[in-house]
């Protein structure tokens, strides 16, 4: 576990993984691709001040999370939260849902991210 921000302009947040090294090495056998509208990538870049340009394509991937599941796997409770904080801080400025919060929370007590 540790702090980690996504970026410098990020706060940091408390994060839970396990280290790659001390673990089997298993391959995924799925892929979950996060995709974010240009819209909302150049909200969240705004929102940061960030003018790194933004390709005109009308979606970007965001993240690639490899899993087991052949569905889509609850968000984690602190990207909810921070995506919650606001444009401002990192987030996307969805607020948090109380029920999808207690259902990512009830799917990751069980469960953490494996990092190198």
């Amino acid at each position: 576990s540790g702090y980690q921000a996504r970026t410098a302009k990020e706060l940091p947040v408390l994060v839970r993984w396990f280290p790659a090294s001390r673990l089997p090495h298993v391959p995924a056998k799925f892929l979950d691709i996060i995709l974010y509208s240009r819209e909302q990538i150049l909200l969240e870049r705004a929102a940061m001040s960030d003018t790194t340009p933004v390709p005109p394509e009308p979606w970007g991937i965001i993240s690639i999370k490899p899993q087991d599941e052949d569905r889509e796997t609850p968000m984690q409770p602190i990207t909810m939260l921070r995506n919650a904080l606001g444009r401002e801080e990192g987030g996307s400025g969805v607020p948090l849902d109380r029920a999808k919060y207690a259902a990512s929370v009830e799917y990751w007590a069980h469960r953490a991210e494996i990092q190198d």
